[in-house]
């Protein structure tokens, strides 16, 4: 059951969810506050990735 719960949670949220919902929301929230949301999580990911591959950091 633990296992399933996850699974049924995306399920759920990509039937009541729509793509132009969270185009929406993004353009509520402002250019800039997705600008910023998009640069933290590419560090995010350089960083892990560094991480990962033996990055010196």
């Amino acid at each position: 059951m633990k296992r399933a719960f996850p699974l049924v949670l995306i399920a759920f949220l990509c039937t009541t969810l729509s793509s132009c919902e969270l185009v929406e929301g993004i353009f509520k929230a402002g250019v800039w506050v997705g600008i910023i949301v998009v640069v933290v999580v590419v560090a995010l990911l350089i960083w892990i990735l560094s991480k990962i591959f033996g990055g010196r950091g």
